[in-house]
């Protein structure tokens, strides 16, 4: 009998594209050849994610020719993951994602290397990023975009002139992202081109509150659900982690929700709102993720290759009521404190409160717990992250801007969802 590989065929078909095939849509430099094969395996590629935008990313690149593939993932694989992450099995729930997706990729096309790495972004440094030709984002987390795409920009640098970019230190970045029957996909260049805090207005409202609005002035029931997650649970059960998928652990939160709501006078509180808050369910559709995944790899092939012109530089796709897709070019914004300059100016009253000024930045930036202080270490807000500060600091919260900084100070904001502080002035209108 003869063993016939179902992959050989596309395998060909990409080599075929880049030594052979002249595309009427590659820049004028192209030329068909061997070599741009060569450049494919030779590249050392990174994909951020490996749920399941990020499973058909890591397929897709696989069979595109690239060999030198290393995937990042934080996360375990739960049984739910089963219905559209496709390179698990029933047997692989509790094992790390990266690690097992990066197995069976290794184990179905021969000769791709894929390396894992079971962390958090953050726990890597510069040097490990630096080492890559192309970063592909297959994320569910906006801070996590922002925090690599500050990375990128960071290790972006300036000719001597201090206008130009060093195209040597360029890494491009590919970022997908999917919800429901919609997605995107964009191709970045950094300091050069549009970046992701450049059209943050672009993402859905965050579902993350501040944190000194749930720990002090919580408004909502979801802020008294939040409140209990993020600050009593980890004080009373520090010994377990929260499971939104434990009933005990739900009824838990949703009994002490109910108590801080009665203290606040809050209505609202239920079980179905506290596990509504607990898992904040984002829909996952396998069609859209294969779609979003095939966009972005053909992308990488593009940036790698030269084989055809990348998309300038937005690409939108929905299928509600048939399918439909569109390019957009995303201008960047001169503005931008992360591929910009570092620093930005906020129009704000003189009246406003310190505390309405966080509220401001948190909506606009997605932000998490801010902190805020100036260049000369003087205190204005310190999350309650860190509880000694936090406590020193709260009572600022309520003072007026005017009585606390000079209009035009410069006012460092620190976040867990920025790679690096902001620098912002404030503008009395």
């Amino acid at each position: 009998m003869v063993s016939i590989d179902p992959l050989a065929g596309e395998r060909w078909r990409s080599v075929r594209r880049l030594t052979d095939r002249h595309s009427t849509y590659a820049p004028e430099w192209f030329e068909a050849g061997q070599e741009n094969f060569n450049i494919v395996q030779s590249a050392k590629i990174l994909v951020i994610g490996a749920g399941g935008l990020g499973c058909e990313l890591l397929k897709n690149l696989a069979l595109s020719g690239f060999r030198n593939i290393d995937v990042i993932d934080m996360d375990t694989i739960d049984v739910s993951n089963l219905n559209r992450q496709f390179l698990f099995r029933e047997s692989d729930v509790g094992k790390s994602k990266a690690e097992v997706a990066a197995n069976f990729v290794r184990g179905r096309v021969e000769g791709c290397n894929v390396t894992a790495h079971n962390c958090r972004i953050e726990e890597k440094c510069a040097e490990f990023y630096r080492k890559f030709n192309l970063v592909i984002c297959g994320l569910d987390s906006i801070a996590a975009r922002r925090w690599i795409n500050s990375m990128l920009c960071d290790l972006a640098r300036f000719e001597d002139d201090g206008k130009t970019v060093d195209l040597q230190t360029v890494i491009p970045m590919i970022d997908g992202g999917t919800e429901g029957f919609k997605g995107n996909a964009r191709v970045i260049y950094p300091r050069m081109s549009a970046c992701v805090d450049c059209t943050l207005d672009l993402f859905p409202p965050q579902i993350n509150f501040p944190l000194c609005t749930i720990a002090h002035t919580p408004r909502l029931p979801e802020h008294c659900v939040e409140y209990i997650k993020v600050v009593v649970w980890p004080k009373e059960k520090s010994e377990e982690n929260l499971d939104a998928d434990d009933p005990k652990h739900v009824e838990w939160v949703y009994e002490k929700a109910i108590a801080r709501a009665k203290e606040y006078d809050i209505r609202g509180v239920t079980r179905r709102l506290t596990s509504g808050v607990l898992k904040r369910i984002i829909p996952a559709v396998a069609s859209t993720n294969a779609v979003i995944a095939a966009s972005c790899a053909l992308e990488a092939l593009k940036l790698i290759s030269n084989i055809g012109q990348p998309i300038n530089n937005y690409l939108n796709f929905t299928q509600t009521h048939g399918a439909f897709t569109s390019v957009v070019s995303m201008e960047k914004d001169e503005n931008c404190a992360t591929c910009s300059g570092g620093s930005f100016t906020i129009d704000v009253s003189e009246m406003s409160s310190l505390f309405e000024l966080i509220e401001k930045l948190t909506a606009k930036f997605h932000l998490r717990n801010p902190s805020l202080e100036t260049a000369t270490n003087k205190l204005y807000y310190i999350s309650a992250f860190l509880p000694q500060l936090e406590e020193s600091s709260k009572a600022n919260l309520e003072r007026k801007l005017k009585d606390l900084v000079r209009e035009g100070e410069e006012i460092l904001m620190a976040d867990e969802s920025l790679s690096k502080a902001m620098s912002l002035r404030l503008r009395f209108v």
